[in-house]
């Protein structure tokens, strides 16, 4: 049965490392594995798994369970790669296109360009990026609206990966938030502290990957009015919803914007902050026919 093994910076415990996944030809194994790994552990204090050399998975759903747990495939790429029947390209690459895990091919031969291609021509397109903090926020949004992504995983500063990845009703939960996970599904990879970079910043950082929706699972008949909403709902934080539908909605007035949260069954001192993206599209879809039969 074939095992999964790990390698990390001095055999240190791989609990809560960045998972990264191995996987070549098997003729390739001992020419690419030590090198690359070296590589990739100088660089990044994260856990190396493999398969077992010369094994065959016999348990093919626990293998895939394992594979899912990874948040990066590395693949040196060669002839025989490209070429010949080898578990690695007929069956861990699809699997991570299939599950959406970003794949790292590294290149060890010339003139495979052709071959590759055609092996990878269906790529999904990721961004990812090691983003400026004082425009992090217009450059994320960019990145999300224009839905040109898979995914997008950036370095951030750690209290804005926070922001992006909060729940309803924690201190960091913010319009950010409802914005970002509108489009994406947020997941914070791992911490880089600030002894990684010369000179040492005064913050932490955070790798955080977002996994564009492939459909929204919330009925929103206008978006607009969906996010004017939002941002009206936290302009006037700590305070009741009511009142800030009413700054943001004029037309509404403060009894028209009580009785729009009374129509989407919530209680009438509710707070913006504590509500999820359904009930934000409860109350905006009810602002639209509200306008709508006026």
């Amino acid at each position: 049965m074939a095992k999964i093994l790990c390698r990390t910076k001095g055999n240190a415990n791989p609990k809560g490392k960045p998972r990264v996944y191995f996987t070549c030809h098997p003729e390739d194994f001992e020419k690419f594995f030590e090198t690359i790994v070296k590589e990739i552990l100088d660089r990044q204090d994260c856990a190396v798994f493999y398969p077992e050399p010369g094994t065959q998975p016999e348990d093919v759903e626990d293998y895939e369970l394992r594979l899912k747990e990874m948040q990066l495939f590395v693949v040196p790429v060669t002839t025989k790669l490209l070429t010949q029947k080898n578990r690695a390209m007929d069956v861990d690459v699809p699997f991570a296109f299939e599950n959406r895990i970003p794949v790292l091919p590294l290149m060890q031969e010339s003139g495979l360009d052709d071959i590759f291609n055609k092996k990878f021509g269906d790529l999904h397109p990721m961004a990812c990026a090691n983003l400026p903090y004082y425009i992090t926020s217009p450059i994320l949004s960019a990145l999300l609206e224009s839905e040109c992504f898979d995914s997008v995983t950036v370095m951030v500063q750690k209290e804005v990966a926070q922001r992006i990845a909060a729940k309803p009703g924690t201190a960091d939960y913010s319009a950010f938030t409802i914005f970002c996970n509108y489009y994406a599904e947020p997941e914070i990879l791992f911490d880089v502290p600030a002894h990684c970079f010369l000179p040492q910043p005064k913050v932490t950082s955070a790798v955080i990957q977002l996994k564009v929706r492939e459909n929204r699972p919330w009925d929103i008949e206008d978006q607009d009015v969906f996010f004017r909403c939002v941002k009206a709902s936290f302009a006037m934080r700590r305070k009741k919803l009511q009142n800030g539908l009413a700054s943001g909605f004029p037309e509404l007035g403060k009894a028209g914007a009580g009785e729009v949260i009374a129509a989407c069954g919530l209680p009438e001192n509710v707070r913006g902050e504590t509500l999820d993206i359904a009930q934000f599209a409860a109350i905006a879809n009810e602002i639209v026919r509200r306008k709508q039969n006026v």
